[in-house]
């Protein structure tokens, strides 16, 4: 299993940009950048909340849980 971040849909279907989620949430540039990148190990809930609140989405919207096809075999 894998679990995914999925702000960059988001930021690619309202054509926003990094810097643009910064302004909108007031969330650290980094924070943003690493999880635009799915480059995160980690999300905290008030970041999350913040998220969900200023950009008008649920948790669900941002989280991808991806099933791996070969999960069987380890």
């Amino acid at each position: 299993m894998a679990i995914r971040f999925s702000l960059d849909k988001i930021m690619k279907e309202r054509g926003l940009e990094q810097k643009d989620v910064v302004q909108i949430t007031g969330i650290n540039r980094n924070t943003v950048k690493a999880l635009a990148l799915n480059a995160n190990a980690r999300i905290d809930f008030p970041t999350l909340n913040t998220l969900c609140v200023k950009l008008g989405v649920l948790p669900g919207d941002l989280i991808e849980y991806i099933e791996e096809d070969n999960e069987e075999d380890r």
